[in-house]
C-alpha cells in the first residue's frame, strides 16, 4: 500500500527531501530514495510499505534481544522490506536487500488494527518492529504504536538508530524500547559495515530515545573478527555506554556468523567475546551478555551486588526468575528494567 510520507520537504523543480532517516535524501521526480522503498511521484513523497509485512510471528522477547524489559514475555514480531545500510554480512538480506517493485507480490498486507487483533489472538504482550529496518516503515509503525498503547501493549524498535530526532520525537510518546545495533566505535567500521561515516548521531538519537522519551535501551554489537573487534575501540564503546548513557544499560556482545558477501569470514572465537565481556565488566558495565553462543553462562542475568543468579536462559527462553519487585532477593539490589515478578 502506498501512502504520502509524514516527514518530507518541497524543493526546487519537483525535488524533495526525505526526513526520516539520517540519509536525508534529495529525490528527484520519479526516482526512489536510498532505502528503496520511498519515492517521488508528482514533487510528493511516499512511502510503498505500508502495510506490506514480508514476516511475522509471535517470538519471545529475549530473541531480539531484550533481557530487562519484561523478559519471558512474547511480542508480535512483524518485518517488511529493504534498509537504508545494507550491510555485506546481514542474517535478513533477502528482506533488506529486496527491491519493493520486484518483491511486493510476496508480501502480506496487514493493517495497523489486524495487527492488534494478531498480536491479542496469539497471547502476545507487546508489538515488536524488526527483521529489517523499522525506521523506513515509519507511517505504519507510528500508527501501529498507537493503537498498540491504547490496548496496554508494549512496543519495540529493533532498529540501526539511524531515524532522524524529528522522526523519534514523533513516535517516542508511543515507544518503549529501543534496541539498537551499534555496528563499532570508528568511523572506519560504519563505512565498512553500513557505508555512513556520521554514526555519532546514532548516538546522539539513543541518547535522545533514553533521556528525553524514557525509552528502555538496550544495545547490541556483533563482533566480526578483524572488522569491529579491537579491544580499544571495545573499551572506548564500553567507556560511552557506562558515562553517556547509564551503567544499567545491557551491552549485548553477539558472535558473528558468515553470510551472504562475508561468508569468507569464519565465527568470532568464543575467547574474543569473552575478553570483550571482561573488558566492559571491568569498566563499570553492570549487565553485559554474549550472545548467538547457546547456553552460555553469561545468557543469563546476574545480581551486580552479590553475583546471584536471577534470571537463567537457555536458547532464549527464561528458565527461571527469582526478581521479586524489580530488586535480587538475596541483597535487596534494585535491578534495572521492568519484571513482572
Amino acid at each position: 500500500m502506498i501512502v504520502e510520507s509524514l516527514l518530507y520537504e518541497r524543493l526546487f523543480n519537483q525535488a524533495v527531501r526525505c526526513h526520516i532517516c539520517q540519509h536525508r535524501c534529495r529525490i528527484e521526480e520519479g526516482k526512489w530514495g536510498n532505502c528503496r522503498t520511498r519515492i517521488n511521484k508528482g514533487g510528493k513523497l511516499y512511502s510503498t510499505i505500508y502495510g506490506e509485512v514480508s514476516t511475522w510471528r509471535r517470538a519471545p522477547i529475549e530473541i531480539k534481544p531484550v533481557y530487562h524489559y519484561l523478559p519471558g514475555s512474547y511480542a508480535l514480531s512483524l518485518g517488511s522490506l529493504g534498509c537504508n545500510f545494507l550491510c555485506p554480512g546481514c542474517q535478513n538480506w533477502d528482506i533488506s536487500f529486496a527491491r519493493v517493485e520486484e518483491f511486493s507480490k510476496q508480501t502480506e498486507y496487514i493493517s495497523p488494527d489486524e495487527s492488534i487483533r494478531l498480536a491479542v489472538k496469539n497471547e502476545c504482550s507487546g508489538i515488536s518492529w524488526t527483521y529489517n529496518e523499522p525506521t523506513l516503515w515509519f507511517e505504519y509503525t507510528l500508527h501501529g504504536a498507537i493503537l498498540a498503547k491504547g490496548k496496554g501493549l508494549y512496543t519495540n524498535y529493533v532498529t540501526n538508530g539511524f531515524i532522524t530526532p524529528e522522526a523519534l520525537d514523533k513516535i517516542g510518546p508511543y515507544l518503549d524500547v529501543f534496541r539498537v545495533d551499534i555496528k563499532g566505535f570508528d568511523k572506519k567500521t560504519y563505512s565498512r559495515i553500513a557505508h555512513i561515516t556520521n554514526w555519532r548521531r546514532i548516538l546522539e538519537v539513543i541518547q535522545r530515545a533514553g533521556r528525553k522519551w524514557h525509552m528502555h535501551v538496550e544495545l547490541v554489537t556483533n563482533i566480526i573478527p578483524l572488522i569491529n573487534d579491537d579491544p580499544a575501540h571495545l573499551k572506548a564503546l564500553a567507556q560511552w555506554i557506562k558515562n553517556e548513557l547509564s551503567s544499567d544499560t545491557p551491552w549485548h556482545i553477539t558472535r558473528f556468523y558468515p553470510n551472504w558477501r562475508m561468508s569468507d569470514i569464519p565465527p568470532t572465537p568464543l575467547k574474543t567475546l569473552e575478553t570483550i565481556c571482561e573488558i566492559a565488566l571491568a569498566e563499570g558495565l553492570k549487565y553485559v551478555y554474549i550472545g548467538n553462543v547457546p547456553d552460555h553462562q553469561r545468557n543469563n542475568t546476574y545480581c551486580p551486588k552479590c553475583g546471584k543468579t536471577l534470571i537463567e536462559r537457555k536458547n532464549w527462553d527464561r528458565v527461571k526468575c527469582l526478581i521479586k519487585g524489580g530488586t535480587c532477593p538475596e541483597c535487596m539490589e534494585k535491578i534495572a528494567g521492568k519484571f513482572t515478578s
